[in-house]
């Protein structure tokens, strides 16, 4: 399921709304740092297979619990580039 993101330009920011968004951005931005799926686990200090299943979009009990918090405050998640 492709983002907003993702159809319109290679730029800007991804507007998350669901699990499969946020896995498409999470992907598009290691991608984009030139970084496999080990290379980014060993970073973040995670597994590798966590970070496959949240790049899949499966909705873990994490990112379900993330979600439930956004839409009771009303609010929604945007992931852009930014230099740290």
């Amino acid at each position: 399921m492709p983002t907003e993101h993702q159809s319109n330009s290679a730029r800007g920011p991804f507007r998350i709304y669901t699990p499969a968004s946020l896995g498409d951005a999470v992907r598009h931005y290691r991608t984009e740092a030139g970084l496999t799926q080990a290379q980014l686990a060993e970073r973040a200090g995670i597994q590798r297979s966590y970070l496959s299943e949240l790049e899949s979009g499966k909705e873990t009990e994490q990112v379900r619990r993330l979600f439930r918090v956004l839409r009771q405050l009303g609010v929604r998640m945007m992931l852009d580039k930014v230099e740290w």
